[in-house]
């Protein structure tokens, strides 16, 4: 996908969110995150678009922490996140090209401006699922093209980190197929960090994710349960997967 592409759908992604948590009320629980309340989750979201947003308005190269989000409620506090993530839409669509800032993953697309939009659309995207879980909707649908590439900046990138938890003691190997747009990962699970590589390599599979590609997205990120007539082979793995990747 574009940059241009991303930033659509981090506007529209936004959008969504904002509708769905003004609809629910910011004291709504929010049954994907426990513990959690559309306060909270406009908070989070919102704070992260302004870290986002520093990183290419300022050309920071080191990491730097979350800002505090402010103790809103209401209608005050769905202005301060629509205004963050309006900030942040802008800041992206009109950052140059070659802006260099910190990125933190390991398969980051070359462009810094490439991988906060990507990284952000997404970060949106699963964050409207929880808005949406507060409403007791089902969530909007995803364009199978944005959802396999958020599997792959999960599957690639977030599991490829040294902090993830997805592990086994045991090597194992879990196959992802998008059944609507025939892409294919091969998951490698050791007591390492998770080994992704693209493509249907031919070996053995001990469990097989197949479905729509905006199921895996939300069933990956832990926001629909990972069973069903899609999940075959070793079902302890997609146990594991549930209790241990998220992020």
């Amino acid at each position: 996908m574009e940059i241009t592409e991303h930033v659509k759908a981090l506007a529209r992604e936004g959008e969504l969110l904002a509708e769905a948590a003004e609809r629910a009320g910011t004291d709504a629980a929010v049954p994907t995150c426990p513990g959690w309340r559309v306060t909270d989750l406009l908070r989070h979201t919102g704070s992260v678009h302004r870290w986002a947003t520093a990183y290419v308005a300022e050309r920071r190269l080191e990491p730097v922490g979350f800002p505090d989000a402010p103790e809103l409620v209401g209608g005050e506090l769905l202005a301060w996140f629509r205004e963050g993530h309006t900030d942040l839409v802008r800041t992206l669509d009109e950052a140059p090209a070659d802006v260099q800032c910190w990125t933190f993953l390991p398969t980051a697309p070359p462009s810094p401006v490439a991988f906060w939009a990507r990284r952000q659309a997404h970060e949106t995207a699963v964050h409207r699922m929880d808005a949406e879980s507060a409403l007791g909707a089902v969530f909007s649908a995803v364009e199978p093209e944005f959802a396999e590439d958020g599997v792959d900046e999960l599957l690639t990138g977030f599991h490829a980190r040294p902090r993830s938890r997805v592990r086994s003691a045991v090597p194992k190997v879990v196959r992802v197929r998008a059944a609507d747009t025939g892409a294919v990962w091969t998951v490698h699970l050791s007591a390492a960090p998770a080994r992704t590589v693209g493509g249907d390599t031919g070996e053995a599979a001990d469990c097989e994710l197949t479905g729509e590609a905006a199921w895996l997205y939300a069933a990956l990120w832990n926001r629909l349960p990972l069973a069903g007539p899609g999940v075959t082979g070793d079902l302890a793995l997609a146990r594991l997967w549930t209790d241990t990747a998220g992020i």
